[in-house]
C-alpha cells in the first residue's frame, strides 16, 4: 500500500534532521508551519491535526472508574498524545515508550518541544527509550490504559517488525499489562474490522471503535477494547 500523503498542505518541506538508526532513517521536515516526521522515506505523521491522538488518550480516561490511573503512551510521535495526558490532572503515572532516540531529542531540545507542551518535565512522566513490543512483552507493572500509536496502525506498517505489535503476540502481551478492567486504545490511519476481531480473539472485550474525519482521504480511527 503506498505511503499516506501528509495533510500539512503543498509546500515543498524543508528536512532539518537526518538519523541512522537501528531501525532505519528517520527525518524530521518542515513544511510552512508544521512539521513531519518521516521513517525510511515514508510520511508517518505531522502536526497539522492532533484530534486523533488527543482523542486516543481522552477515549481511554472516559472508560475508566479509577480515580488515579495510569496510562501507558506508545510511541511518543510530534507529542499530541502526551501533552493531551500530562493537561488532564487525573493521571497519577504517565509512561512514555519511544524507540527513536531521535524523536526524543526532538521534542528536549528540538522544534517537536512547543508540541509536547513541556510534558516531559512532569514528575508524573517516565520516558522509556525502548521498543514497545519489547518492553510490553517484558513482565513489569501493569497500567490502567494502554494509548498505542505505532506506525500507520495494524493495517500496514512502514516497518516491518511493527506489524507484530498488532498480532496476536503482541496483543496477548499488551493484555498481561493492562489491569483487570483496564483500557486498551489503539490509533489507526484508517478503520479496521480485521483488528476488531483480532482484538475479541485475544480475549478484550467491550471492542468498538472511534473515527474521526480528515480532509482527505479516510478518517483515522480510534480502537477500544478492555481487558475482562
Amino acid at each position: 500500500m503506498p505511503a499516506l500523503p501528509s495533510r500539512s498542505g503543498p509546500l515543498a518541506p524543508v528536512t532539518l534532521d537526518r538519523r541512522d538508526g537501528p531501525y532505519g532513517e528517520v527525518a524530521l521536515r518542515q513544511r510552512g508551519a508544521h512539521f513531519e516526521i518521516i521513517a525510511n522515506g515514508c510520511f508517518l505523521m505531522d502536526t497539522a491535526d492532533g484530534r486523533s491522538e488527543r482523542l486516543l488518550v481522552q477515549a481511554a480516561l472516559d472508560r475508566l472508574a479509577a480515580a488515579r490511573p495510569s496510562v501507558l503512551i506508545g510511541g511518543l510521535g510530534v507529542g499530541f498524545s502526551l501533552a493531551h495526558a500530562a493537561a488532564e490532572p487525573r493521571w497519577a503515572r504517565i509512561a512514555v515508550v519511544e524507540r527513536e532516540e531521535a524523536v526524543i531529542d526532538w521534542h528536549r531540545t528540538g522544534p517537536l518541544a512547543a508540541f509536547s507542551a513541556g510534558a516531559l518535565d512532569d514528575p508524573r512522566v517516565v520516558v522509556e527509550h525502548t521498543d514497545l513490543l519489547a518492553y510490553l512483552a517484558e513482565p513489569g507493572e501493569l497500567y490502567d490504559a494502554l494509548c498505542l500509536d505505532v506506525d500507520n496502525g495494524p493495517d500496514w506498517t512502514v516497518t516491518e517488525a511493527n506489524s507484530g505489535l498488532y498480532g496476536p503476540a503482541g496483543l496477548a502481551a499488551a493484555h498481561r499489562r493492562l489491569v483487570p478492567g483496564g483500557v486498551l486504545a489503539v490509533w489507526s490511519a484508517q478503520p479496521s474490522e480485521p483488528f476488531e476481531r483480532a482484538l475479541r480473539a485475544a480475549g478484550f472485550v467491550d471492542v468498538g471503535t472511534l473515527e474521526v474525519d480528515v480532509v482527505r482521504g479516510v478518517p483515522d480511527a480510534v480502537h477500544l477494547a478492555r481487558r475482562a
